[in-house]
């Protein structure tokens, strides 16, 4: 990975450094902070990671791997000699497995072509659907009702340039709404051009709390999705698709929670946390085996201290982030009497790269008082604050409570080359990055955890909208009814 504006040192020189600061005079927190650090920067972090990755492989929300990596991540946990583990369920309204994608373009030239399933897509009819290719360039309502004698009996290829053209997230909005007009207009299946050149494809679903979509969704390559589109003006352009998926109905899926009790403010607590599932094109190492081993790793080298925080460190790993942060979401509604008690939030999901520091979610109260904290990670290359405000992954659900929220920020300028894709695989990780940033992941919890005073106070729904409707999330977060404005 191409390093940031500072580049970290050797391991084994920030391990003599670490030793080396322990044995100065220092308070009780920088001292402890050190012994994490080194703790993690000779563990297993790896070896963790290495059996998320390889030994499960794609931790798909409610299939079998899943479940297996739940009942793991437990059972370690456990090995730490954390005694307060649990597996909370939460259900989603559909569970889904990947099957077969095939496709072929039949006339005007025969050929196959690259495709995948949408997540939570239906299957299409058994042999498959078979028929002439339309191009749909306008998907709001009075479109489809007037194209709707042409879309029927057809497939439709949706014109992403145009569509996309004012922006992602309102044309989010009109393909979630256009779907079920697609299949009331009798469309055969609806195929999505993929971003990625070569054919890459990226997994992804239609959109959040895992609910089957109406009619099949295939996702189609580049390169072929160009080539349709310039035959189609010269003539008839005839494919044939057939995807193959294992539906259910309502699944439960398994939280993974784990909690070192606090030594003087028990009642109080933060809360580490990850999404333990991944997308199945690759097997999920940066995203996220990554932080779901950070926060593994994290509990393990405190719960080795022997002397717990003057508050109570509770560890999570979520289900259901991939398709709307379900698990998350979930968590705080069911534990929505005691939110007020928990003092921070801190995510890691952005794979494990340079590190650079963390995001504070607009607030620049949080962003003063963790000054002191970051000026402790400047040796990790950690002491980044960062303003932006997010609502991609399991921090969100706890911001919207007005909990300070903090996001674990790296260097992300080669992230999107696996992120949801087939390379997404262990040997993408680099341990001298991945160590440094578990570090400063745990040395900030713990520092958080011990300080007599809150970091920051929670602050009410008004000011959380307002944080909201600067970032431009608030319509977005009402339309998908997480947020009441």
């Amino acid at each position: 990975m191409r390093p940031s504006r500072r580049t970290i040192l050797p391991i084994t020189t920030i391990l003599f450094l670490v030793l080396a600061c322990a044995a100065e005079p220092a308070n009780d927190v920088v001292q402890t902070n050190n012994q994490l650090a080194a703790s993690i920067l000779t563990g297993p972090s790896m070896q963790t990671l290495w059996v998320l990755s390889d030994a499960f492989g794609g931790r798909l929300t409610g299939s079998p791997a899943y479940q297996r990596s739940a009942d793991w991540a437990a059972g370690k946990f456990r090995s730490y000699g954390i005694q307060n583990v649990r597996l909370e369920p939460f259900n989603i309204p559909n569970g889904w497995e990947r099957g077969t994608a095939r496709g072929e373009m039949i006339t005007p030239l025969h050929r196959p072509l690259h495709v995948e399933s949408y997540g939570w897509s239906p299957s299409t009819p058994d042999g498959g659907v078979q028929g002439e290719v339309i191009q749909i360039g306008d998907v709001s309502a009075d479109a489809i009702k007037a194209a709707a004698a042409q879309i029927k009996g057809h497939i439709v290829l949706i014109d992403t340039k145009k569509i996309y053209a004012d922006g992602y997230r309102k044309a989010a909005k009109l393909m979630n709404a256009a779907y079920p007009l697609f299949r009331d207009a009798g469309a055969l299946a609806v195929i999505s051009p993929d971003r990625e050149p070569d054919n890459v494809l990226n997994a992804h679903s239609a959109g959040w709390h895992a609910a089957l979509s109406p009619l099949p969704l295939i996702q189609l390559g580049m390169e072929d999705a160009k080539l349709i589109a310039r035959a189609l003006p010269a003539g008839d352009v005839r494919i044939k698709i057939e995807i193959q998926n294992k539906t259910s109905g309502t699944t439960p899926v398994n939280n993974v929670i784990a909690e070192i009790r606090g030594s003087e403010k028990p009642e109080e607590w933060i809360i580490l946390g990850a999404h333990l599932d991944s997308w199945d094109f690759g097997t999920g190492a940066q995203d996220n085996g990554t932080g779901s081993a950070m926060v593994l790793e994290a509990a393990r080298a405190l719960a080795s201290l022997g002397h717990p925080p003057r508050r109570s460190i509770r560890f999570a790993l979520w289900g259901g982030e991939e398709e709307g942060l379900l698990g998350s979401y979930a968590y705080t509604q069911a534990h929505t009497a005691e939110l007020e008690k928990c003092v921070a939030v801190l995510n890691t999901d952005n794979g494990s790269g340079h590190p650079k520091g963390w995001k504070v979610e607009g607030r620049k109260d949080l962003m003063e008082a963790m000054g002191p904290i970051s000026e402790t990670l400047k040796g990790l290359s950690g002491d980044d604050l960062s303003m932006e405000v997010t609502y991609d992954t399991d921090h969100g659900p706890f911001m919207l409570y007005g909990i300070p929220a903090l996001d674990l920020e790296v260097d992300m300028s080669h992230y999107g080359e696996v992120h949801h894709k087939s390379s997404d695989t262990y040997d993408k990780v680099d341990p001298l990055f991945f160590k440094a940033d578990t570090a400063i992941l745990a040395t900030t919890a713990y520092a958080i955890a011990q300080d007599p005073k809150p970091i920051a106070p929670h602050i009410d729904h008004a000011a959380v909208g307002e944080i909201l409707k600067k970032a431009g999330l608030d319509e977005l977060l009402t339309d998908i009814g997480v947020w009441k404005p």
